[in-house]
């Protein structure tokens, strides 16, 4: 037999993709509710958290970015001109009845004093809840990114409710790896559930520096919000991916692994949380996918899937002279509770346009044509 015909059978859930649960196409919505200055570049929304339910309406907070210009690059930021999308940034945070249409309700997490930890930036948040109380995970920023790498350990601040007030913890509650190791560089994109009743936080790094970064994907475990985080001896536990997009599935979890590395617009699963395997592979995945999660934080031990949550799309415009970036809904079928088979369509036929927006570039017709 094969290596093809031996692993269709004994690595994905079903030999036809829309007989299996963890395969989706992904459905895409404007969101309204939000002004971005007509995408002039000096308003970004971006980064989002996943979606929470309370009091009969859904919540996310997200990176907010709102400077008197675009982005300048590290050699012309200071103190009001931001060097990237998410640099000057605090956290804000959204309602919703339905989930398409928001209400923008204000800063969640501003920037603190120089020096503590997110004085430049605080950015790329995540929601736990735990023991009748809320904590979001975050990137706190001592510096303009782009200056030094993207200095930004992990912080967090609490509250008794979604509303706030939210206290800050003012102290890195999981530090970059030590000189030599594989996170000693970055640590981004905080991303906790619950399971076997401890928080188990999924975050981003990256092997080497740039040119030539491997992004991967780590899990930090701990019994306390606060900490003490232990890093996982195998990490990384993913080897693909940018921000890291998770969900307890049946007695495992799930990852949306979209962008950068060789298995990326994979969707892949863990049935012990730490070993993944590919179980699909798809197209078109959400951007930064913040799900609505309705048992993350239930220690279940039958995940539900996910069937909805909200995303960004970077640089709207395609000018780089006005970068932001924007919210934006999706929708799938990657649950246990539904079964909508226009999601599971494997053969998706698309406009003539989008493939053309993939055209050559100048130099690359140029080339061509001389070498004729």
């Amino acid at each position: 037999m094969s290596a093809a015909m031996e692993r269709i059978y004994t690595d994905y859930t079903a030999p036809q993709p829309q007989n299996n649960e963890l395969f989706s196409q992904f459905k895409y919505t404007e969101l309204e509710g939000f002004d971005y200055h007509d995408h002039d570049g000096t308003i970004s929304r971006r980064d989002p958290s996943k979606i929470l339910r309370y009091n009969d309406k859904y919540y996310v907070w997200y990176t907010h970015r709102q400077t008197p210009t675009p982005p300048q690059g590290a050699a012309k930021s200071n103190d009001t001109i931001p060097s990237s999308d998410w640099d000057l940034s605090e956290i804000w945070y959204a309602t919703s009845k339905d989930g398409f249409t928001w209400e923008e309700q204000g800063v969640a997490i501003q920037r603190p004093e120089k020096p503590l930890v997110g004085w430049r930036s605080v950015t790329t948040t995540d929601i736990l809840e735990w023991e009748g109380k809320y904590y979001l995970y975050y990137q706190g920023f001592m510096e303009a990114s782009g200056k030094r790498g993207d200095d930004c350990p992990v912080a967090v601040s609490y509250a008794d409710s979604p509303d706030g007030p939210w206290t800050p913890h003012n102290q890195i509650v999981i530090p970059n790896g030590a000189e030599g190791e594989w996170d000693q560089y970055s640590i981004h994109d905080p991303y906790p559930l619950v399971h076997n009743g401890k928080i188990y936080l999924y975050y981003k790094s990256d092997f080497g520096e740039k040119p030539h970064l491997v992004r991967m994907q780590g899990l930090a475990i701990a019994e306390d919000p606060l900490g003490p985080f232990t890093k996982h001896p195998l990490n990384p536990v993913i080897t693909s991916g940018h921000e890291t997009s998770l969900f307890p599935f049946k007695e495992g979890v799930a990852a949306l692994v979209y962008k950068d590395g060789p298995e990326h617009n994979t969707i892949q699963y863990a049935r012990d949380w730490v070993n993944f395997e590919i179980a699909s592979i798809t197209e078109l995945m959400p951007y930064a996918a913040a799900p609505y999660v309705p048992d993350a934080f239930s220690d279940t031990k039958d995940g539900r899937g996910i069937t909805w949550g909200l995303a960004h799309f970077i640089n709207v415009t395609s000018n780089w002279n006005k970068f932001s970036s924007k919210l934006v809904r999706f929708d799938c079928d990657l649950s246990q509770d539904i079964h909508d088979p226009d999601m599971k369509k494997h053969r998706v036929v698309h406009q003539p346009d989008v493939y053309y927006r993939q055209g050559l570039n100048a130099k690359q017709r140029k080339r061509i044509l001389e070498a004729q």
